[in-house]
Formats: structure tokens, sequence, C-alpha cells
């Protein structure tokens, strides 16, 4: 569990950057599960159970660096394409993460949120998500959010189809109607949008992820397989994060 990992693993420092240069909200797109397991001659699926151990190693972490937020895209919308044996596993290791984490999370005061349509998903997964989020809600250091089920045009599309029935009523005067009231109607809502986005396995695309979020998030990419992906390479994209000057369209 998370506590037992903060309590075995060595805490490697990230003392040359200073606190106020730390992201507030990491966003990682975990990428190369099935390559990890390709390459080993391995069922895909031993490639997500070790990209769990990866997991593990990134929550805990950003905990111990006082990150607010870190958000988690475990599973698109468009996965459901993949073969149902797939999905499947996929769907019972989610479940059985929750077990078996929840009470790390409660134990390192993680509060964990699951963004995404609950509509598709199984009953135990979202009987798990349901109990987690319970389980959480009174903690108070890092957010954890995991994209299950998820797609950002998926997301901005409720969004809107919310926002319609609200001024259709007459709860929403359509003139009031601009960026704030849009992301607070977005699965996100509450969060700090992210500051940093990783990518792992190499690939240079956003993959319709939080894509409203990420507006001027800075991108790292790195050719790491996320079942790989350690604590040094966490640093590594931080320290990145924190060299570059970030203007938000303005000069220095």
């Amino acid at each position: 569990m998370i506590r037992s990992m903060t309590q075995t693993v060595s805490q490697p420092s990230l003392a040359d950057v200073p606190t106020a240069r730390l992201p507030r909200h990491i966003a990682v797109i975990m990428d190369g599960n099935g390559r990890w397991a390709g390459q080993r001659q391995m069922p895909r699926i031993a490639g997500h159970q070790e990209g769990g151990k990866a997991v593990r190693r990134v929550v805990t972490e950003c905990g111990r660096l006082g990150i607010n937020a870190l958000t988690l895209y475990s599973f698109s919308v468009e996965n459901w394409k993949r073969p149902a044996d797939e999905t499947g596993a996929l769907m019972e290791l989610c479940a059985e993460y929750l077990v078996h984490e929840r009470d790390g999370l409660v134990q390192n005061n993680v509060r964990f949120v699951p963004i995404g349509r609950r509509d598709g998903l199984p009953p135990d997964v979202l009987r798990e998500l349901d109990r987690t989020v319970a389980a959480t809600a009174d903690c108070t250091g890092l957010t954890l959010a995991l994209a299950l089920n998820y797609g950002s045009r998926a997301e901005i599309t409720d969004a809107v189809r919310t926002i319609a029935e609200k001024a259709s009523t007459g709860e929403l005067d359509p003139a009031m109607i601009d960026e704030h009231v849009v992301s607070d109607h977005l699965y996100t809502a509450g969060l700090p949008d992210p500051d940093l986005l990783i990518r792992t396995a190499g690939e240079m695309r956003i993959s319709n992820y939080l894509l409203w979020q990420i507006s001027y998030a800075e991108i790292h990419v790195t050719d790491v397989l996320w079942p790989d992906f350690q604590v040094e390479d966490l640093h590594n994209a931080i320290r990145e994060y924190a060299s570059r000057q970030r203007r938000f369209g303005g000069i220095e």
C-alpha cells in the first residue's frame, strides 16, 4: 500500500527546486504498459499490473512533495475499442487497486476523486470508486483524480448540456456564462488547472485528455515506458517545468 511504500523506499531529494516553483497540479498520460509487456513477451495485462506499481511511486512522491493535485489518465472512452478480454481485465484490475490501496490513501491523507462518465462502468468498479471517495472525503493532502472512462470531448459535451439545461429553465442567465462557469461544470470542478502534463512512452499527442484544462500547461514527454517510470523521472519532469518561464500570453 502507499504507506508501506513510504516506509520502505528511500526518499530522494528535490532540494534544488524551490517550493514556489513546484507545480500545483500534475497530470499524467500513463502510456507504454502494453509495450512494456510486449518487450518481455508477457501478456498485456502484466504491463498494466506493473504500471500499478508506478502509480504507487508517483502518488507517494507527489504527496511527499506537497503537490496539490495529481490526475492520472487510466482508461479513456476510446479504450472500449480494445478487445473485451483486455478491457474486462482492466476493470478488474481497477477494482482491485481501489480495494488494496484505500487504507493507504487514507493513512497518507490522499483525497480520491474519479473523473469521467459513470455510464458503462461495471457495478463492482462503481462500488469501489464510491467507497474510496467516501473513505478519503476528509483527507486534506494530495488530491488524486483518476480519469476513468474519460474523454475530454465527452466532458465538454456533458458540461455544455448541463449548462444549456440550466439556461433553459432559467437557473442560469446565458449572459453570465463565462470561462469560470464552464470550468465549474467540468468533471474537474474545484481542482486547479494542471501546471504540468507528463506523457510517457514518447508519444507526441494529447489523446483527448483535459483539453480545456491544459490550455497553459507545460508539457513534458519522456521515452520511459510507464511501468519503468521512477521517482527520478518525476523529478526530472518537475525540474524541467521549474526551469521554464510561464508568461500566459504576456511578456517576461
